[in-house]
């Protein structure tokens, strides 16, 4: 996950908080040599995500000038007043790090966490916890590693790795037929193709087409879902999506779908409550 665009998010994430320097630890500290230690300390229950993410932004910072202990790993749960690293550095370093660290760690174990519920709500169904696109643009690889995090499942990363066929692609194309028909001619075999219904009669027109691996049942009903999954029998994969929430995940991976899609555990994840406790020199 360390690749130059992680880096490069980092990056822009310090300069858009420091740009021409911290004026408040610069000040207190205007002197470089005052060493320090951080803790950072949960401050609710959830699942760990973005440790490593926290760890490049001091190491960035810094110019690799820390000393940086984890105490628990990404995919833990962490209670109230556990520990689950701590850092040694220059004073101002930390201080101007704290902010940047704990928006990526905050916001990754929120989202693993809700993830994790989600998870947890349709355990022992088969059914899987799917992403979507609905992420913060530029965090897509860490809101995506954040679900995997919590055990979920990723969806496609991108428009690039999966030809997903909506509404206004089957609009345009003239049909469900000739969408198919293009994507099929256009796009390499490698590249998995699904296509959205928004009806029964449109799974019905979709697997007699043939030549997909997946359709997504888009705001069905319950009942609308079971009559879909039966119809389906196992010929393709199948996804719910539309609107699905804690409370009725559980009925929906009863239906015997496969994967149930959920933007909201990565577009209205809270974060999670995390503190860095710095001890300062004095």
């Amino acid at each position: 996950m360390h690749n130059s665009e992680i880096i490069r998010l980092i990056q822009i994430a310090l300069n858009e908080d420091i740009r021409t320097g911290d004026v408040t630890a610069e000040s207190v500290f205007p002197e470089i040599g005052a060493w320090s230690q951080g803790t950072f300390i949960a401050k609710q229950y959830g699942i760990m995500c973005g440790l490593s993410i926290a760890q490049m932004v001091f190491q960035i910072i810094s110019d690799n000038r820390i000393t940086w202990t984890p105490k628990v790993q990404d995919g833990d749960v962490i209670e109230p007043g556990m520990v689950l690293a701590t850092i040694d550095g220059e004073a101002r370093d930390l201080l101007s790090g704290e902010r940047t660290a704990l928006n990526f760690m905050q916001r990754m174990s929120g989202i693993a966490t809700l993830t994790a519920e989600y998870v947890h709500a349709i355990e022992g169904t088969g059914a899987k916890v799917l992403d979507t696109r609905k992420t913060i643009p530029g965090w897509r690889e860490l809101d995506k590693y954040a679900v995997k995090t919590g055990g979920g499942t990723n969806h496609r990363m991108g428009l690039y790795d999966m030809a997903m066929i909506k509404d206004n692609h089957i609009a345009a194309a003239g049909g469900i037929r000739e969408a198919i028909r293009f994507c099929k001619e256009y796009i390499p075999d490698n590249i998995p193709i699904e296509v959205e219904a928004d009806t029964i009669q449109d799974v019905i027109e979709i697997l007699e087409c043939g030549n997909v691996q997946r359709i997504l049942f888009d705001n069905f009903t319950i009942e609308q879902t079971k009559a879909a999954v039966s119809l389906v029998n196992k010929a393709v994969e199948t996804e719910s999506s539309g609107n699905i929430t804690l409370q009725t995940i559980r009925e929906y991976a009863m239906t015997g779908v496969d994967f149930i899609s959920v933007g909201a555990i990565t577009h209205s994840a809270p974060a999670l409550d995390i503190s860095l406790d710095i001890q300062l020199p004095q």
